[in-house]
This record gives C-alpha cells, sequence and structure tokens, in this order.
C-alpha cells in the first residue's frame, strides 16, 4: 500500500459545501471524497500510474 502524504489545502468555501455535500451523498468523508475526485481525474486523464511502478519506486 502506498504510504500517504499529508499537505495543507487551500480551497473557497462554496467548493468545499459542494465537496461536503457530494461527500455526504457518497457516504465518505471530505478527506476521501477529495482523494477519489483525483484518482478518478488521473485515471480519466491517463496519468495514473499501475501498482506495480508504484512498488518498484518504493
Amino acid at each position: 500500500m502506498a504510504v500517504k502524504k499529508p499537505f495543507a489545502l487551500r480551497i473557497d468555501s462554496e467548493t468545499m459545501k459542494d465537496i461536503e455535500k457530494w461527500a455526504a451523498d457518497e457516504f465518505r468523508s471530505v478527506n476521501g471524497q477529495i482523494e477519489w475526485m483525483l484518482n478518478q481525474l488521473l485515471k480519466d486523464s491517463k496519468r495514473l500510474k499501475n501498482k506495480s511502478e508504484i512498488e518498484k519506486k518504493n
């Protein structure tokens, strides 16, 4: 499993409200929702590295 790296995220309040609502609708935490959103965007843009590439770096 990949190591998770914490970081601060500055986001406007309206966007945060929308993400909080979406997360609640999907039964996820806000952090989990943001992580899921980022992963979906990476997959859609074909930028997500596969697990074997990640494991080789660690």
